[in-house]
Formats: structure tokens, sequence, C-alpha cells
């Protein structure tokens, strides 16, 4: 197999986990307002809402939910914060809004798994 073929496979694989994440986090009662938000400073895979909460979302498919969570790096925090402040400041009620930071693991064969408030 070459790296294109795998790299393709890795990027189909990380999108039907951001869909499958999209519906837990509708089903739980967020409103998903976007998913894969990109600019200068990051990407965040989905932002959420529940009231005044804005949730930024990262999504992990592993086979081990210890695997999924250390897979986001101190680096990865850093710029999913940067890009949810990007977001946040083209929000016109942003100093309404609280903010959090979740994880959901797509694991095989199971339930996502929601941690949140999880950096």
């Amino acid at each position: 197999m070459d790296n294109s073929a795998g790299r393709r496979r890795a990027e189909r694989r990380g999108r039907n986990a951001e869909r499958i994440a999209a519906l837990y986090l509708r089903l739980k009662g967020y409103r998903i307002i976007t998913t894969r938000f990109r600019c200068h400073a990051g990407e965040i895979d989905i932002i959420a809402m529940r009231r005044d909460l804005a949730v930024f979302v990262e999504v992990k498919a592993r086979a081990d939910e210890r695997v999924a969570i250390d897979a986001v790096t101190p680096s990865a925090m850093r710029r999913i914060r940067a890009a949810s402040d990007v977001w946040l400041a083209r929000q016109e009620d942003a100093h309404l809004l609280s903010q959090r930071y979740d994880i959901v693991a797509c694991l095989p064969g199971r339930l996502p798994r929601h941690f949140i408030d999880a950096f």
C-alpha cells in the first residue's frame, strides 16, 4: 500500500468519526454550529452549542479510549484554543458565551465516549 492510499483511508475514517460524533452530540442535546472550522490558527472538528455554552470538540477515531485522549497533544490543544479564539472573535454575542473543550473518542464497535472539559 502506498502512503497516499493510507492517507486517504485515514482521512475517510476521520470524516466518518466526525459524522458519528456530531450525531452523538445532537442526541445528547447539543446544537452543531459547524464542523471542520478552519482558520490560520488551526482547525476545530466540531463546534457545538448548548444554551450559552460553546463547546469546541476534538474527535479521535482510535481502537482504545486512552490512546484517543493521548492523541490530543499539548500542541494540538494550543491550536484548538487559538482557533476557538478566532471563532469567538467573529461572534457578536461572544461576551455572553461560556466555553469548554471536549474530546469525543470514536471506538470500533462501541458508542462514542464523550470526555467533557477534557482540556
